[in-house]
Parts: structure tokens; C-alpha cells; sequence
């Protein structure tokens, strides 16, 4: 028998739930609050959870997160009244596993609930636990739970030769996630080939990629084996593959699915055994509504997509991050090991990294250097545009407004990075608001504007309560 927890405010949807959940043999147990409910999964063990999306302290999206970090770690089913596409992406991208509204019959809510149940029993065997636990994954630092989910999906996608597509924005790591795939597969004694798609010289791109024979055009004065060649039996990773020039992209298609393609000067076709991974910083969907990518292309790519979250969003990490890569530089530049003060840990813990994890390594190297032979790392040994963008959001809240300080601060301190981090959603909800208007509301041009994805737009969208007219 399964244990079912029910979060939603309305007693009519709870009993109706409840209703379900023991006609098919099993516990149901309701809150009418997000605080409730989650009280209730970390004391407790469920195996699903009903969470209603507009609760009276919150946003059960928002919430999805912290179930999932609960002890029992439950599959999550979003169950509202306000269902629509956009609002699914979101749930399912989540980490949810259905998305139903209010009011369906008991066969839609049934079938949900069973595959669900089905699923954790699968998960319960251990097979993907012991995959993430014995995963190689070099240079791959941190343990938050969104990184773990990104782990379980590489464990998953090694297992087979599927097509991966990697999104993530600049810097979050994509070629090390593919390099994970690669040899954490059955292919890993073969060639990891890099083909940076936005660095590919335009005149020699075909070359390249698909190799010449000697004579094929003026200066190729011997035959060389093309980069997919080069792949034969391992994995080709095509880094900004949405630069791929339009021409190409048909051709490539092509590649794809017949693995077979003809050299330069080439009288015959000849073969290639590779896995393809692909990464993009772009947003696909819209360049395929622009008529910049091909659709029928990315469904090839689509076949397993692993969407790497940004560094502001697992701050959990940074602290692992920081100590793996300040004693790899000590030890790359021949130093003794360094500490770090709390402060400097709470400076750039405070900072958004728009550059995500290679930003952090490079100001991480860039401040081993500076301090050199200092034993102790305070923030005075970061760049200042980082010390100056922290302090300046620490006084966000003191800017149009003549009050001072000690107005804008509660009757009860919290503590600093939590002052921060409630200062930084308010300069991001500003943001979004002041995005919006500007893009009057249109989602596409907002996306260009910002260069988020449309899925990460919608939920920053749904996280601040900002409506679209």
C-alpha cells in the first residue's frame, strides 16, 4: 500500500482525492497550506504527492523543490484548476511527473497516480542510484539536488546511443556534461570529437566535417579524414549547434540518419559509427519559428534533452566549487593550500555569475594568483566589480527611498545571505517587469532581449506573480 499526500486548500479536491487514492488501495493524507504539507513530507514517508499550484501562502511550483528534497523523496503529480501548456512545460521541467487539472474524471487521475507508483517501484530496484553513485564525472563539482537530477540524467542517456541535446546558458558546463555521457557509455574507448559549430571557418566547413581527397579544390594537396570520420565508434559533440550555418544543417540531417556521407572530391560514401551530443546557449524552439533552424533537424537532436541549470540557481554548489578549484590552482601554480574567510565565501555566494561555473573558475584563478603567497582568501582578493555589484545589491533596497537603512531592515536581522538573496529576487522581479513592458508582453521578443530560454521566461514569470495581460 502507497502513501499519498494530498496539498490542496480546497476540502472538496482533498476528498475527491482521497476518494481516488483508497479506491485504489492505498493511504491518502491532505494539508491545506504549502507549510503544512511540507511538514508533513519531511516527517513522514510518501510515495506521491497531489500539489495544487495557487495555495494561499504560495506557489506549489516554487515549492516543488523542497518535496523532492524530503526524506522519502516523492513523485510529484501538479494538480490545478488553471491548467494550460506553458504551465505544464513548466511543472513537467520541473520535476514533476504529470500535470491534471481540477475536474478530471477519476481515469485521468487514476492513470497518473498507478504509472507513478510504477515508476518509484523501478527507482526503488537501486539501478539508477548505483549508476549516479559510480558515474565518472571529472570536473563535474557539487551535490545539489539539481545537479544530481543532471546526473541521473547522464547516467540515463549513457546508457544508450540516443541523440542528447544539452541547453544551458553560457558557461554552465555544457561540453563537461557531454563529456560525461561519453564516458560514462559503452563508447568510451572511442574519440570524444569536439566540433565548435560557432568557430567553424565558413569556407572550409564542409571540409572539415566530412574530410577531401587530394585535388578536391586548391590547396588540398593531400586527402584528410573529416571530423565525423574521426568519430567512428565514439561520440561527436557539436558545442553551439545552433550556429550551424543553415546550408549545412540539411546535409547534416542527412548524416544523422544514414550515418553515411560523402567526402570532398569523393567518388563514394563511406561510414561512421559515432553518438551524437549537441550543446546550445540558444533557444531552438524560437530560432525554428524565425526560420533560423531547421525543425525537422532538432526533433534529430531532441531524442534525450538535458537542461543544465545555471550557477545562481544551486548556490549550494559554489562553497564545493570554490575549495575543489582554489586547491587545484594551488596546485597547478606550485602554492601552498589556502582557506577562506566566511565573508569571502558569503561575497560570492551574494553574486549572480552571469557567467555561471566558468566564470567562478576564472575569478577563482585570477584571486589564487593576486593572493599568491597570502594563506588566507578575504574578498578584498576579488576582482571589484564583483565587490562592488555585491555591495550594490545590498543597498538595493536603500535606493528611491529617503528613509535610511535601519528602516528597510525587519525588527529581527536575518541572516546576511538571506538578506541578499531576498534583495537580489526583487532586482530580478524589477527586471522581468520592466522586460515585459518593454517587449510589450511579447514572450519571443522578451526572450531575444534577455536571452532566456521561453520555459526559464515563463517560470521567473511564475515565480515573481507577474501576470500577462
Amino acid at each position: 500500500m502507497a502513501r499519498v499526500l494530498i496539498i490542496d486548500d480546497d476540502d472538496t479536491i482533498c476528498s475527491s482525492l482521497s476518494f481516488v487514492v483508497k479506491r485504489m488501495g492505498h493511504e491518502a493524507v491532505c494539508a491545506n497550506t504549502l507549510g503544512a504539507g511540507l511538514e508533513l513530507a519531511n516527517s513522514q514517508p510518501f510515495d506521491v504527492v497531489f500539489l495544487d499550484v495557487r495555495m494561499p501562502d504560495g506557489n506549489g511550483l516554487e515549492m516543488l523543490p523542497k518535496i523532492e528534497e524530503t526524506p522519502s523523496s516523492p513523485e510529484i503529480i501538479i494538480i490545478t484548476g488553471f491548467g494550460d501548456p506553458h504551465g505544464a512545460e513548466l511543472a513537467i521541467k520541473s520535476g514533476a511527473w504529470d500535470y491534471v487539472e481540477k475536474g478530471s474524471s477519476v481515469k485521468e487521475i487514476s492513470l497518473p497516480l498507478g504509472r507513478a507508483l510504477q515508476y518509484r517501484e523501478q527507482k526503488k530496484s537501486g539501478s539508477n542510484v548505483q549508476n549516479v553513485i559510480a558515474l565518472k564525472r571529472e570536473g563535474i563539482v557539487g551535490s545539489s539536488p539539481k545537479l544530481k537530477a543532471c546526473l541521473d540524467l547522464v547516467a540515463q542517456a549513457a546508457g544508450s546511443d540516443a541523440t542528447v541535446l544539452i541547453t544551458g546558458e553560457t558557461g554552465s558546463g555544457k561540453e563537461l556534461f557531454a563529456r560525461a555521457v561519453h564516458q560514462n557509455s559503452l563508447r568510451a574507448n572511442g574519440n570524444f570529437v569536439v566540433v565548435d559549430c560557432a568557430a567553424l571557418p565558413e569556407n572550409l566547413i564542409e571540409s572539415l566535417l566530412f574530410g577531401h581527397e587530394k585535388g578536391s579544390f586548391t590547396g588540398a594537396e593531400q586527402s584528410r579524414e573529416g571530423l565525423i570520420r574521426q568519430a567512428n565508434g565514439g561520440t561527436l559533440f557539436l558545442d553551439e549547434v545552433g550556429e550551424l550555418p543553415m546550408a549545412l544543417q540539411k546535409a547534416f540531417l542527412r548524416v544523422i540518419q544514414e550515418h553515411r556521407f560523402r567526402p570532398i572530391g569523393s567518388h563514394r560514401e563511406i561510414e561512421s559509427d559515432f553518438r551524437l551530443v549537441a550543446a546550445t546557449n540558444r533557444n531552438l524552439d524560437q530560432m525554428v519559428q524565425n526560420g533560423q533552424f531547421r525543425g525537422d533537424l532538432l526533433f534529430r537532436l531532441q531524442a534525450f534533452v538535458l537542461e543544465l541549470p545555471p550557477l545562481r540557481e544551486r548556490h549550494e554548489d559554489i562553497r564545493e566549487l570554490t575549495r575543489y578549484h582554489i586547491d587545484r590552482f594551488c596546485d597547478r601554480y606550485g602554492l601552498a593550500p589556502k582557506g577562506f574567510s566566511p565573508d569571502f565565501l558569503e561575497t560570492i555566494t551574494a553574486y549572480t555569475w552571469p557567467g555561471n561555473v566558468r566564470e567562478l573558475v576564472n575569478t577563482l584563478e585570477r584571486t589564487v594568483v593576486a593572493a599568491r603567497f597570502e594563506p588566507i582568501l578575504f574578498p578584498q582578493h576579488l576582482p571589484a566589480h564583483i565587490r562592488i555589484q555585491v555591495a550594490q545589491a545590498s543597498l538595493g533596497q536603500e535606493v528611491h527611498t529617503e528613509n535610511n537603512l535601519s528602516t528597510n531592515l525587519p525588527e529581527t536581522l536575518p541572516k546576511l545571505h538571506e538578506y541578499r538573496e531576498s534583495i537580489y529576487a526583487q532586482m530580478e522581479k524589477n527586471y522581468l517587469q520592466e522586460l515585459m513592458s518593454r517587449s510589450a508582453e511579447n514572450i519571443g521578443e522578451a526572450c531575444r532581449i534577455s536571452g532566456l530560454s521561453q520555459s526559464r521566461l515563463y517560470a521567473l514569470l511564475k515565480k515573481h506573480d507577474i501576470p500577462l495581460s
